[in-house]
């Protein structure tokens, strides 16, 4: 599903990427940093921790939705520690009521001719491509800062982050209405976060979250609704347009590189960015009816695309399909893939190198 708030004419304030629905965001929130970043957004974290009520409160309630909701992120749960080998925690086990349907605004930024990333850094979990922030007038205030670097930026909204066990992660209430595939997806990449992370390391981070998140809640699906059923074809829609989209944005990414690593000018450079970037838009509403079966992905030629906004899909989807690989040849066995992952270290080398070398022990 997309979300799009209004924009200030520069930047889209709020854009839910599709293909991030699971709401793959770690918001660092590391009790040993320090300043008033750190400072304001763990004190509404806190204050939001200090509302939640225990996911039990909502099961022995009267109202059939709460209590729906609660037994389905419950099974979840159960699946992702007996089934999928996640690490068992109390993250998920209280639920937090909000006034809006999204949970942060999170920026990052690229270089306008490259896809160079601007990353932050924070201590425990060094260099990271997004910072995240509750107030969405707050992400505005870092966008235009970054903006006057003369970057491209992005904002976009967030429903679900890990804390990486610093706190107890919680649930919320726009999240009622996620279909089981959505809220599966998204309680699993998160409680991947909360297993597997490499720190200084963003890249195989998100990427392994997001392979084991789509993959578990599959198999989620699956066991519990049947291949027949109607989640499923629900479930195998949505993949199948999200597949599509990231084809179609991993091809626009490519044209822009052999752009971006040429021997022109600057000015060049940006001169056919925009030439390249309105072309796919044209090609896109052409397309569209060939290419989806939903109407999910319909703004995509209406919002103003820049390289903040591909570098995510760079930093999600690497596109070289290893992972899907090193997982095949387990036979499917995502409890073996699993283990092999919890071993990876940071001090290791290639964390995909390691998964390889782990699986064939």
């Amino acid at each position: 599903m997309v979300r799009c708030a209004k924009n200030n004419g520069r930047y889209a304030v709020l854009y839910l990427i599709p293909a991030f629905c699971s709401g793959t965001f770690l918001l660092m929130l590391s009790l040993f940093c320090s300043g008033c970043y750190t400072l304001k957004q763990g004190g509404i974290m806190l204050n939001f921790l200090s509302r939640a009520v225990p996911l039990e409160t909502l099961a022995a309630g009267e109202d059939e939705q709460d209590r729906d909701f609660a037994e389905l992120v419950a099974d979840i749960r159960r699946f992702a520690v007996t089934e999928l080998g996640l690490r068992e925690t109390k993250n998920y086990t209280k639920y937090v009521g909000l006034d809006r349907d999204f949970l942060a605004a999170v920026v990052s930024a690229s270089e306008k001719d490259s896809f160079k990333r601007h990353e932050w850094r924070f201590p425990i979990v060094g260099s990271v491509p997004y910072k995240g922030f509750f107030i969405v007038q707050d992400a505005r205030k870092e966008a235009a800062k970054l903006e006057k670097k003369n970057l491209d930026v992005w904002i976009r909204g967030v429903d679900a982050f890990s804390t990486l066990g610093w706190f107890k992660d919680p649930l919320y209430s726009f999240m009622r209405d996620y279909t089981p595939y959505r809220m599966a997806e998204l309680l699993i990449h998160e409680l991947v976060h909360a297993t597997i992370f490499i720190k200084d390391n963003m890249q195989f981070n998100e990427e392994i979250a997001e392979f084991i998140g789509g993959e578990g809640a599959r198999l989620y699906i699956e066991e519990r609704y049947g291949e027949d059923g109607a989640e499923m074809k629900r479930m195998a829609d949505s993949e199948t347009d999200n597949a599509a989209y990231v084809a179609f944005i991993q091809e626009l990414i490519a044209e822009l590189d052999v752009v971006y690593k040429s021997n022109i000018s600057r000015e060049q450079k940006l001169e056919q960015k925009e030439i390249i970037i309105a072309a796919a838009k044209e090609r896109f509403e052409a397309e569209y009816e060939s290419r989806f079966i939903s109407e999910n992905y319909s703004n995509f030629s209406k919002i103003n695309v820049n390289n903040a906004y591909l570098e995510l899909y760079r930093l999600y989807y690497s596109g070289d399909g290893r992972l899907r690989e090193l997982y095949d040849e387990t036979g499917g066995n995502i409890r073996a893939f699993t283990a092999a992952a919890k071993t990876i270290t940071r001090k290791g080398g290639d964390p995909l190198e390691q998964l390889r070398a782990a699986l064939k022990r």
